[in-house]
């Protein structure tokens, strides 16, 4: 598995200056320690890397020291020190695969902004019947004021996504991507071509979309409580639902 933290988060200044995302308190427990509870549950799962920049490196070290968990949690530097000379959340991937020659493994990949109660178990069970092709998790917002914040997807009666919408203005769905993959063995040289042709190494949305079109593309619909902790009022908002209930 490997958890996508290596972003730098500026729209969450000044509580993201000299703090990862990742690790902001929710209810006074780390925001990555809620990914990580439904992840113990997935028995696929041997190992996890969390892929961070420079910058913040020490700061998940020494977390992952804190942290009891029933597979080895390995922190990986992507050696950026900026969000101007960051990776990308495909750029990456792709620096964990082969730093960590991780080569014949299906991968569960999980943005570590996401904080959800979904039943990953579920998610991966689904997904492994669509293989050999990628499964991305989706979640309906339920409203369309709400579905123009994300990346919103339209799929078929058999799963499979037809069409992608970035933030649009007028939103013809609700059904947004929620930040997890399920990426198959088969899919590494789909994403070694993908960048090799210049494309988006940034949001993993544009690999989905590409995913779409040169393969196939499946999507799960989740159920629970999701939230996408993009700047200081989603935070708050997510702060505010879980204080009292962990």
């Amino acid at each position: 598995m490997i958890l996508l933290c290596a972003g730098y988060a500026v729209r969450l200044y000044p509580l993201t200056k000299d703090q990862p995302k990742p690790l902001l308190p929710i209810a006074g427990r780390p925001l990555l320690e809620y990914i990580l509870d439904q992840v113990k549950a997935v028995k696929e799962v041997t190992k996890v890397f969390v892929v961070t920049n420079h910058r913040f490196a020490g700061h998940f070290e020494r977390w992952a020291k804190s942290v009891t968990a029933p597979w080895p949690l390995i922190v990986v530097d992507d050696q950026t020190t900026s969000n101007e000379h960051r990776l990308g959340a495909i750029g990456d991937l792709c620096y964990v695969l082969k730093t960590q020659k991780i080569g014949e493994d299906d991968l569960l990949v999980v943005a570590g902004d996401n904080l959800f109660d979904f039943d990953l178990c579920r998610f991966v069970e689904l997904a492994k019947e669509k293989a050999p092709h990628a499964v991305i998790a989706t979640f309906d917002v339920g409203s369309k004021e709400l579905a123009a914040q994300y990346g919103l997807v339209k799929m078929a009666k058999d799963g499979k996504v037809f069409e992608f919408f970035e933030k649009p203005k007028h939103p013809p769905t609700t059904l947004a991507s929620c930040g997890i993959y399920w990426l198959p063995r088969q899919t590494t040289v789909l994403l070694d071509r993908y960048l090799s042709s210049g494309h988006n190494a940034d949001q993993p949305g544009h690999y989905m979309k590409w995913l779409a079109q040169e393969d196939s593309l499946f999507a799960v619909s989740l159920k629970g409580r999701w939230y996408d902790i993009g700047d200081l009022t989603s935070y708050q908002k997510a702060n505010a639902q879980f204080t009292g209930v962990h």
